[in-house]
């Protein structure tokens, strides 16, 4: 089974995700547990916790499907203590209030070396924080994401992924999520069968099938190669629409959620018909 949805929105409490993905015809759905603007945010409430499972039951909706993000602010890798301490704590808030909701990931961006400190400095900088979430945290899954390597953003390359899960000491609790958009402007091709194919065979060669918890399916505005991340429609950008065909046969992407970010909210519920419409 393919778990599709969309990065829906969680305004007025996070209960409120689960009705937005029911509206368009989701199995599946990625949320921010809190304002992702900020660094700080209430605690969740008894009220909303409850709320947010109960509607999770009702609408069926089971806890592998669901992909929360953390806030776009955290950098577990900052060249600067002071502001690295800061991200380490939202980050294992940001994992608590996951573990509170009764979901088992925490997808994030790996972390950006600001062009102060050297790819491998920045690299073990945020394994030892994530081991450092591990052990305080119960049972949250932290889940890298492939980037595209915009500015000093790193997780552009496979090699990153597979570096900082080699540090992890609890291999459990780690795991990937694949942005189509991402890795095509980091120069994956997967436009076309054999370049698909050859794109996750390198995949699971360096970093493993078995750590894949997540996809974003996304076109691309950005062209092949160019470092840009500039999410597009399916179809309209420069990926096109075969490569979304062989993510929705590929049996090795079943039980994960595949998270739309694409640039129409008012048609996920249509790109949600069009990538079921696939799976045969």
């Amino acid at each position: 089974m393919k778990f599709i949805g969309a990065h829906v929105s969680a305004a007025g409490g996070v209960e409120n995700a689960v009705k937005n993905a029911v509206e368009i015809g989701a199995n599946g759905f990625a949320l921010f547990t809190k304002n992702q603007r900020q660094w700080s945010a209430k605690p969740l409430s008894e009220k909303n916790i409850t709320k947010f499972k109960e509607r999770m039951e009702e609408y069926g909706f089971c806890k592998e499907a669901i992909l929360p993000h953390d806030s776009y602010l955290i950098n577990l890798g900052h060249p600067e203590p002071e502001k690295r301490e800061k991200s380490l704590k939202a980050f294992i808030d940001e994992a608590r209030r996951v573990e509170q909701l009764g979901l088992l990931y925490l997808n994030f961006h790996p972390g950006s070396h600001l062009k102060k400190i050297s790819e491998e400095e920045c690299l073990d900088l945020i394994s030892d924080n994530v081991n450092f979430a591990i052990k305080e945290t119960k049972s949250c899954i932290f889940v890298i994401e492939t980037t595209a390597g915009q500015g000093s953003n790193l997780g552009y390359k496979f090699e990153h992924l597979a570096y900082i899960i080699d540090k992890i000491e609890d291999k459990e609790r780690i795991g990937v999520c694949i942005d189509t958009a991402h890795i095509f402007a980091a120069g994956y091709d997967i436009r076309t069968k054999e370049t698909y194919e050859a794109t996750m065979k390198e995949f699971d060669e360096i970093v493993g099938f078995k750590f894949l918890k997540g996809m974003h399916i996304n076109d691309s505005k950005a062209k092949f190669a160019s470092r840009v991340d500039r999410h597009h429609s399916l179809g309209k950008g420069e990926i096109g629409i075969d490569a979304f065909k062989f993510i929705m046969q590929d049996k090795r992407i079943n039980n994960i959620p595949l998270i739309l970010e694409t640039i129409e909210p008012n048609i996920w519920a249509e790109e949600i018909k069009l990538l079921r419409s696939f799976e045969n």
